[in-house]
């Protein structure tokens, strides 16, 4: 029997998220529809709004529900993802924000596009878009949960109508919806969850969580320390190269905010984790055949991963309950807006501009992001309705995107001069079969490499292959790209064999984004037309005023006197420095065979 009064609170709870979502859509300059305005908020992000949006990049349902369900199965000691998610946003402000916002790029991909070409940067998007699919679904599938338990609402009714309301204010407001209605989420969150957890503590059938009988700390297994490590490693650096976290780096006024936001954020994950860690202790110190509770106890894997909810059901006040309930949606919907809206800007500009519509206008973008949106919002919910496992799926969502993203952003921010198309293909593929190799239980795919210390009774791998996989992956991309350099640069291959065009056959209508010229970020200026001859972030620069650079991207406008596109020329070629190899620039080479 469907609980009314569950369902009206949470009605009006949508109503107003939706509110704010549509409000804050408004702020969006009347007219403006350009990439930047849309997908990044004009850069316009303040500061308080920008603390609680980057702290949302990842507290979200699966996050709340992942860790008291982790607390409650494992341990705290295995509740790895709040502390793991942590210092991936400290790393991250560390090593990749500063760098990222200067340059003035859109997306994560850019750089990655920027130094090996729109089609390989379209091959690195599919990684990335399963990370973002992957985390939409298992946050849609928490709610999901909870409202099954707490007011009987059927699983499939509530992601489905949860989806839609995301889908709706993140289609039309863009990332200022986004980032406004996570400051009333995160409120919520905060404030539903604490004033549940004094309720569930003092309840009767609750032991003492200072018990002997109640393990709830854990411990780690001298059989499983490789694996801890490898989870610890994934969960850290796994946790930077998401579109989500970069969309609000990008989105700062600053490059040193952008920085700031991230260190703050950390702290609020770690402070956000706290409620479910305590949510999750009470569960397992609970007698549930002693509760409400009709299921089966010991508790299946499938009522495990409701933990959270049925504590909020059958150890608080109905009224409190519906207090938490609001608290677990607007966590979903935190997370669930940003990884629809980070996937559909990414497929916007960097797959369907960058590869197939060089000149398509603004509009045109914004118009395929939006409709991005609903197919993203689609496949998220179909994927949360399949797949059973909350924190699992929730882990999964890193591995291929710490496998192979994570090298590949490492190198192409740092150390860009020594890597190359040649590397990054080579890297993807071995860091792929090497992942697919080791299996994976929850997409149903067998191991096919029995790494150390495998466990045949349970199917797992002891060994840490994906943090093998990384690191393959890192070397495979140094390597390849050294001895495709070495053997094109000293002759052992002809020019014409070089054909990915990246190392002596480049074009020379292809220009790359080097360092800023000076302190502070490089002007974004969008040239809407006459961008066809451009990929990646070189996009990103017009004429900047302060340094005399000029976008190569004009030589493409057939308006344009040929005086002035040699005038253009010379002033490009002068403030190039040569740094991109000027003098291996083949005048003949057409762009469009460009990999």
């Amino acid at each position: 029997m469907i609980n009314i009064a569950g369902v009206i609170s949470i009605i009006l709870f949508y109503i107003l998220i939706l509110g704010v979502g549509i409000w804050a859509a408004r702020k969006k300059e009347a007219g403006n529809d350009s990439e930047e305005e849309v997908m990044l908020a004009g850069r316009n992000i303040g500061l308080f709004v920008g603390i609680f949006t980057m702290t949302a990049t990842w507290v979200g349902g699966g996050y709340i529900n992942g860790t008291a369900e982790a607390v409650y199965t494992s341990g705290l000691i295995w509740c790895q993802a709040p502390f793991g998610y942590s210092l991936s946003l400290v790393f991250g402000g560390i090593f990749f924000a500063n760098k990222m916002r200067q340059q003035g790029y859109i997306t994560m991909l850019d750089p990655l596009q920027d130094s090996f070409g729109e089609r390989m940067g379209g091959l690195l998007f599919l990684p990335a878009l399963c990370g973002e699919v992957f985390w939409a679904a298992g946050i849609l599938a928490a709610l999901g949960a909870t409202l099954s338990v707490i007011i009987d609402m059927d699983h499939r009714t509530s992601v489905i109508f949860s989806a839609c309301i995301a889908v709706f204010y993140t289609l039309f407001g863009g990332l200022y919806a986004v980032a406004y209605t996570d400051v009333i989420q995160l409120f919520c969150i905060f404030i539903g969850l604490w004033m549940c957890i004094p309720f569930a503590w003092t309840n009767e059938h609750v032991q003492s969580l200072s018990s002997m009988d109640v393990d709830w700390i854990g411990k780690v297994e001298t059989v499983d320390l490789f694996s801890y490590i490898d989870y610890g490693l994934l969960l850290i650096f796994g946790g930077i190269p998401w579109q989500v976290y970069f969309q609000r780096v990008l989105s700062s006024k600053s490059a040193d905010r952008a920085q700031v936001l991230s260190y703050v954020a950390a702290f609020g994950c770690v402070l956000m984790a706290i409620p479910p860690v305590l949510i999750g202790a009470i569960a397992k110190g609970t007698a549930w055949n002693e509760t409400g509770y009709k299921g089966p106890f010991p508790l299946s894997s499938d009522e495990t991963g409701m933990i959270l909810p049925m504590v909020l059901q059958y150890l608080t006040p109905q009224f409190v309950s519906f207090f938490g309930l609001g608290a677990v949606s607007a966590a979903v919907m935190s997370s669930a807006d940003s990884s629809i809206l980070s996937a559909s800007s990414m497929f916007a500009r960097n797959v369907y501009k960058l590869i197939f519509r060089q000149k398509a206008s603004e509009m045109e973008i914004v118009w395929v992001m939006r409709v991005s949106i609903l197919i993203v919002g689609f496949l998220a919910t179909v994927m949360a309705l399949t797949i059973p496992s909350i924190y699992g799926l929730w882990s999964m969502c890193s591995d291929l995107v710490y496998v192979i993203l994570f090298p590949q952003l490492l190198m192409v921010v740092h150390f860009k001069n020594h890597c190359n198309t040649y590397g990054s293909l080579a890297a993807y593929i071995i860091a792929f079969l090497v992942r697919i190799a080791g299996g994976e239980p929850l997409m149903f795919l067998p191991a096919l490499i029995h790494f150390p210390g495998y466990d045949v009774e349970t199917d797992t791998q002891k060994f840490p292959f994906r943090t093998m996989a990384m690191l393959m992956s890192l070397i495979t991309l140094v390597l390849v790209s050294w001895g495709s350099k070495h053997v094109f640069e000293t002759g052992k291959l002809a020019p014409g064999y070089d054909i990915f065009r990246c190392v002596v056959n480049i074009p020379e209508d292809v220009q790359r984004v080097g360092e800023p010229a000076e302190e502070g970020e490089q002007m974004s200026v969008m040239a809407s037309g006459a961008m066809g001859k451009l990929y990646g972030a070189a996009t990103l620069v017009g004429k900047d005023e302060r340094n005399g650079r000029i976008n190569p991207a004009l030589e493409a406008d057939d308006d344009i006197p040929a005086s002035e596109v040699d005038r253009l020329r010379s002033s490009v070629s002068s403030s190039s420095g040569g740094g991109n190899r000027a003098s291996n620039i083949n005048p003949t080479d057409s762009y469009q065979t460009k990999l």
